[in-house]
């Protein structure tokens, strides 16, 4: 009887252990989808990607050939040292102008994708980031999941109404580059993008950037953002990073000291389409 239960309390034991690991692993997959996810390849969903070797372009959601049809880009397709820099923007909390300072020194452009709560709180800070020769992408005006969306009118309202108030403060039209909110897309929403006269971006590199109260380290933002550079790289940081800040002349000067220079979202564009 002894014997028994006791076997049975083993094997009750290890099944908890499998239990808690496989819970485990899940968890640290999804923690760590945007850099070292295996996922599928599809033209609709969450946009992952797969790290397959060090200094190559990751495995994407979609394919090149498959985003082209759409204008749709996560990575540009060449073997020149060329990176992309993007910077996704709902809000300041003091971090940009250490960002704009390292931008400028290297004559590195940028596009923040700017939500509308940032044009709505900040149209100073829009001036100041396109002064300082960079671009304003739109990222919506609410940040929703647009792949909910279903009609070209609900979809165009969370466009045009970035549009409207970007020309309201700056007096120009804003730049055609459509990121979606949280990644999330369906081939019906990169149409209607398209539809509009936008050229949708993903990104091929980035990092869990965004809590605040959970900064990287300066050591884990280099192994990252090092070590998974490449050719033709979109690169998406977020500006209300402080370790961002903070590191972002140094991580520039050491990609260019890996023989890298950055180009604009616009270069991208031309180079598709040469």
């Amino acid at each position: 009887m002894f014997s028994r239960l006791k076997s049975k309390n083993i094997i009750r034991i290890c099944f908890l252990f499998l239990a808690a690991f496989f819970v485990g692993t899940g968890a640290a997959f999804l923690h760590d989808h945007f850099f070292s996810a295996a996922v599928p390849t599809s033209s609709e969903g969450n946009w992952g990607l797969s790290f397959q070797t060090d200094g190559e372009p990751p495995v994407g959601n979609a394919t090149f050939d498959e985003l082209k049809k759409f204008d749709a880009f996560y990575a540009q397709d060449t073997g020149e040292k060329v990176i992309y820099l993007t910077f996704d923007a709902g809000y300041e909390n003091g971090n940009t102008p250490a960002i704009l300072e390292a931008l400028t020194k290297h004559q590195a452009p940028a596009t923040f994708f700017v939500v509308g709560t940032l044009l709505e709180s900040n149209p100073e800070l829009i001036k100041q980031i396109l002064a300082a020769g960079n671009t304003i992408g739109n990222h919506t005006w609410h940040h929703k999941d647009m792949s909910q969306i279903s009609t070209m009118d609900s979809f165009s309202e969370e466009i045009q109404t970035v549009e409207k108030l970007y020309q309201q403060i700056t007096g120009q039209e804003i730049s055609r580059f459509y990121r979606p909110p949280q990644g999330k897309y369906s081939e019906a929403n990169l149409k209607m993008a398209q539809e509009l006269g936008y050229h949708t971006f993903f990104w091929s590199l980035a990092y869990v950037d965004w809590y605040q109260d959970n900064q990287p380290s300066h050591e884990e933002a280099f192994e990252k953002l090092l070590g998974r550079i490449h050719p033709g790289a979109i690169v998406l940081l977020h500006s209300t990073s402080s370790t961002n800040a903070e590191i972002l002349d140094e991580l520039l000067t050491k990609w260019e000291e890996m023989g890298y220079h950055f180009g604009s979202l616009d270069d991208l564009i031309k180079a598709a389409a040469s």
